[in-house]
């Protein structure tokens, strides 16, 4: 069997950084969260939903990232179909906590447009690989 390899290598770049930029966007988020409760009267009702929103796209990030992964190297369209799936919850997640979360800094309006723009980015790249895959 002689077929070329169709695995993208820029998916697999994308996915990598990505990963790395996540524990950068998780701690200082979660960093952001806890110096705005000290700075600002953080109200105690919106304090759950913020946190329940970063702590439940950390938990979203691993299967998503570890299915881009796998679903690549092994040029499996339904683990790469599987991950963009949990791409669009994770851009969700994302979009709330750019939007509507309690208080919105630069830096958090900064942290979120550099994830949806990755997300976007890796996203378009899948697509583009099961489209390989399955052709």
């Amino acid at each position: 069997n002689n077929r070329s390899q169709l695995s993208s290598l820029p998916l697999q770049i994308l996915l990598y950084v990505n990963g790395i930029y996540y524990i950068f966007y998780f701690l200082a988020t979660l960093a952001m969260i806890i110096y705005k409760t000290q700075v600002f009267s953080y109200p105690d009702d919106l304090l759950a939903p913020d946190l329940a929103v970063l702590f439940l796209m950390a938990i979203l990030e691993v299967p998503r990232l570890y299915l881009g992964f796998k679903g690549n190297l092994t040029e499996a369209e339904a683990p790469l179909g599987l991950s963009l799936g949990l791409t669009v919850g994770s851009v969700v997640l994302c979009v709330y906590l750019l939007l509507w979360q309690a208080y919105v800094l630069w830096a958090d309006v900064l942290l979120n447009a550099v994830l949806l723009s990755a997300y976007g980015l890796e996203s378009g790249l899948k697509v583009t690989a099961i489209a390989a895959f399955v052709s």
